[in-house]
């Protein structure tokens, strides 16, 4: 993956590597400045609990039992966490994700502002990365540095800026395409971006990527009404160019239509889910033919030429090109075109300058703060010193992570994950295999795929080797002396070099990519089919080896879970095992998923964040909440068969002993979305975020999951528990397994007079998997002699109502319907039992019942079953 500027921006025509969590800065981090991250007090109380031992106090402190867990979940798991937790002044947002990634932080700080005892001997990579962390907490020389370096490259490579200069600027200097190629010289994909990937149809080879850039606010709803945010955008220019120059009696009118430009822009642009939806319309051609694949007034082969020439690769006429949002690219060209130079200059210039604002003095920083204070809900600048531990770890991790394993990291953690991800990944293949919504050969292809999944575990072996070559080879480049902002400039200036040669590189399938060790999330990567689960996640609350399992399963587990999902969301359903953008779902599949998509799209769209009077966009974030809901369930799946293995294992915790072993799972699964956030965060995440906001992946999920209703007695339509539940047809498939169901099978074909083409089963000939040729058409229909019993795994989802649906023959034992009814299914103990023979023409119901029976079950039956 390529940084860019904009941190929600797909790379052009590159896969997505989905998370767990969304970012975690608070501002758009570029890969040019430090982002402004969660940080708070070394003395902050609440991170003791998260490195105590397990006798879960921080659970103790968590839950809130005024609250009845049948109605809100959420509330009745963090209700005393809420009330207790305090936003910092620096971020946006707490929640058990910024309490970890703060320990992260503190422990950075300290291992880059020691030094190497006994006179030991550091790589150059760590010694480097202590540089570049040393110049950068060094406020005295980015006082003394100021501004002139930035401004000396704008004036003498760049062309100038037009809102400092005025009518001095000399507009027939103005070429775009030598412009927008200096500007990738340090690694800035603005109105477009340009980046090396896997090809998605190929992935043993790289292929060269053209796509949207990225917006200053992020996404085009922004843009779409006057707010606050678009009025302190603009401040921000404003303000930022003021600081520049002493004649700013132009810079308003500049600023303005510097705003209107980027506004014309955005309405083009696409949202994170339509890239998502649109994938199919990238179109794959080579660099000797990209003119002629779509209209541009651009010369993008040419573009693409000089700009692989910044590191000397030469491109040849048959290398591959995958173009996406064609488009916006090609209503970009006719914008960039009509708009007058001197608008165009300034808002190149304008975000080139915008992504380096943390990088200078302090009276640039403040402009910027001050428009996070609107944006996010922020009210001061982070410590500098987290500040500068976050860049170092952005942009060298991996050389970070050789000195945070050897000291933090405990090897025991990596190995009992790794049984945790196998179990999870044996409970989905199930989940897989018992699906009745998947054909036999989507099926095995799903296992198949779930089968190759990749695992990288806390951290690549080279990192923590005695041998450094790999991690000396792969920060040859990065040399930093005592100035920050010149540091900063060189840092893109060789991403830029490391993306353009990597066209020529080998695809190495097992490589972490840009994904280091000191991270806490968790990944999906579907273009190599691997999963990430790095270091910095590896710990409480989420993991802790000495935890009861039911609190690994319910929260790393429920990570685990739904990054494995991801490989067959939406997204990942697109992607063989091997990682290439190829269709290997049936078209019947496909149509049952959509079915289930449409009904999680429309359950989550009802959910409003009350704090902002807002609903959640349920298709922007339709593929999270499909991850979600599946992760819960293959842990807690996974969880139950470790118990039947190990039983009497997991004890009970002092202050919890009231809790059963599967309910402290679900409050373990609860506690690790926690969170209270400001006004502004909220609405940026809604507009921005395809992560639902995190009270919605508690309530979302449990309000779709039977075993939920079980474990805590709850009853569908009480307040945390759907009637109609969202769940995905694998919903009750574990239950039914050791249930002994039959159903009756057609096996003669038994028309009602000669010229029908139809059975009495309502099936063509065709269609009978297994028949007797032996009886005539002409025969009576008759149970004994024209079926035959056979085992079913037909159950599911209705498709109109939702409601749970079996198939099984008249003989079933009336305690397998009974514990099908009231076990599985919970629902109220019925007052009448209706049996049902053959098909609906044998029958007549009155009223509704009738219609309802025909609308939905016997719709469902003949759409979703053929035998």
């Amino acid at each position: 993956m390529v940084p860019l500027d904009n941190p929600y921006q797909i790379p052009a025509a590159t896969t997505v590597v989905t998370t767990i969590f969304p970012p975690s800065t608070t501002t758009p981090p570029s890969t040019t400045t430090p982002p402004l991250t969660t940080t708070t007090s070394l003395t902050t109380t609440t991170i003791t609990p998260l490195t105590t031992t397990p006798k879960a106090y921080y659970l103790i402190e968590s839950i809130d039992e005024t609250v009845e867990p049948c109605e809100d979940f959420y509330h009745f798991a963090c209700g005393t966490w809420l009330k207790n937790a305090r936003i910092p002044e620096d971020t946006s947002v707490q929640n058990i994700f910024n309490l970890l990634d703060t320990k992260l932080d503190f422990n950075i700080i300290d291992l880059l502002s020691s030094t190497p005892g006994n006179g030991a001997v550091e790589p150059k990579a760590v010694i480097n990365a202590r540089n570049l962390y040393k110049s950068c907490i060094n406020e005295t020389n980015i006082e003394i540095d100021g501004v002139e370096l930035v401004l000396s490259i704008i004036n003498t490579e760049l062309g100038g800026w037009p809102i400092l200069q005025g009518a001095s600027w000399n507009v027939s200097t103005f070429n775009l395409s030598n412009l927008l190629l200096k500007l990738r010289k340090y690694d800035n994909g603005i109105v477009f971006s340009v980046a090396t990937a896997t090809d998605q149809k190929n992935v043993s080879v790289y292929d060269i990527g053209l796509g949207q850039g990225s917006l200053g606010l992020q996404e085009r709803e922004y843009y779409n009404i006057e707010t606050d945010v678009t009025a302190a955008y603009r401040q921000f220019m404003n303000d930022f160019a003021s600081q520049l120059t002493n004649e700013t009696s132009s810079i308003a009118a500049d600023v303005l239509a510097i705003y209107l430009f980027e506004k014309n822009i955005s309405q083009y642009h696409w949202t994170f889910y339509e890239q998502l939806l649109r994938v199919n319309e990238t179109i794959q051609t080579i660099v000797g033919n990209l003119s002629n694949s779509f209209k541009s007034n651009f010369d993008f082969t040419n573009y693409l030429r000089q700009s692989y020439l910044i590191d000397n690769v030469t491109l040849l006429d048959t290398d591959i090109v995958s173009v996406s949002e064609v488009a916006y690219l090609v209503n970009l060209s006719l914008i960039l075109e009509q708009t007058p130079a001197p608008v165009v200059q300034n808002y190149l210039i304008w975000r080139f300058m915008m992504n380096r604002a943390s990088s200078m003095p302090k009276r640039i920083r403040s402009t910027r703060e001050q428009f996070d204070r609107v944006f996010y809900g922020i009210s001061s600048e982070p410590a500098r010193a987290t500040t500068c531990a976050n860049y170092v770890n952005d942009n060298m991790g991996f050389a970070v992570s050789r000195l945070y394993i050897r000291k933090y990291f405990d090897d025991n953690a990596r190995n009992q994950s790794k049984e945790l991800i196998k179990n999870i990944r044996s409970s989905m293949m199930t989940m897989l295999q018992q699906a009745s919504w998947m054909d036999n050969e989507s099926k095995q292809k799903a296992i198949d795929k779930a089968q190759a999944i990749y695992e990288n575990i806390g951290y690549p072996d080279y990192v923590a080797s005695d041998n450094i070559t790999q991690l000396e080879k792969m920060y040859t480049e990065y040399v930093f002396n005592a100035s920050y902002i010149n540091n900063v400039l060189e840092m893109q200036r060789v991403k830029a070099r490391e993306d353009f040669r990597t066209l020529r590189e080998v695809v190495d399938h097992r490589s972490w990519g840009d994904l280091p060790p000191t991270v806490v999330n968790a990944f999906y990567e579907p273009s190599t089919n691997a999963l990430s689960f790095p270091a910095a996640i590896l710990q409480m609350p989420y993991f802790n080896k000495d935890a009861p399992n039911y609190l690994n399963y319910g929260a790393i587990g429920m990570v685990i879970g739904h990054e494995i999902t991801h490989g067959f969301d939406d997204d990942g359903r697109q992607y063989d095992k091997n990682g290439n953008r190829v269709p290997w779902w049936s078209n019947s599949t496909i149509n049952q998923f959509n079915e289930h998509k449409q009904c999680i799209i429309d359950q989550y769209s009802n959910y409003t964040v009350e704090q902002i009077h807002k609903n959640l966009n349920g298709e922007q974030t339709q593929g999270e909440n499909i991850a979600d809901n599946g992760g819960i369930k293959s842990s807690f799946f996974a969880y139950q068969n470790w118990v039947k293995k190990n039983p009497n294992v997991d004890k009970r915790l002092p202050g919890l002993s009231k809790y059963s072993q599967e309910q402290m799972f679900f409050i373990g699964y609860a506690h690790g979305w926690c969170a209270k956030f400001t006004d502004a965060y909220a609405l940026n995440r809604v507009l921005t975020d395809v992560h639902s906001l995190a009270q919605f992946r508690v309530l979302g999920p449990l309000s779709n999951f039977a075993e939920f209703d079980r474990v805590f007695n709850c009853t569908p339509g009480q307040g945390n528990s759907r009637v109609k539940k969202c769940a995905n047809p694998a919903q009750y498939d574990f239950a039914f397994q050791s249930l002994p169901i039959n159903r009756r099978r057609c096996i003669a074909f038994l028309p009602d007079n000669p010229n029908d083409k139809l059975c009495h089963c309502n099936r063509t000939k065709d269609e009978h998997l297994t028949m007797n040729e032996q009886w005539q058409s002409n025969e009576k229909c008759c149970e004994d002699i024209h079926t035959m019993k056979d085992s079913t795994k037909e159950q599911g989802l209705s498709l109109i109502n939702r409601a749970p649906y079996v198939r099984c023959d008249i003989e079933t034992d009336p305690s397998i319907v009974e514990t099908i009814l009231l076990d599985i299914w919970r629902i109220p103990r019925p007052s009448l039992l209706m049996q049902v023979t053959g098909g609906h023409k044998y029958f007549k119901l009155r009223g509704k019942m009738e219609v309802n029976f025909l609308d939905d079950f016997v719709k469902t039956k003949f759409k979703t079953h053929k035998n």
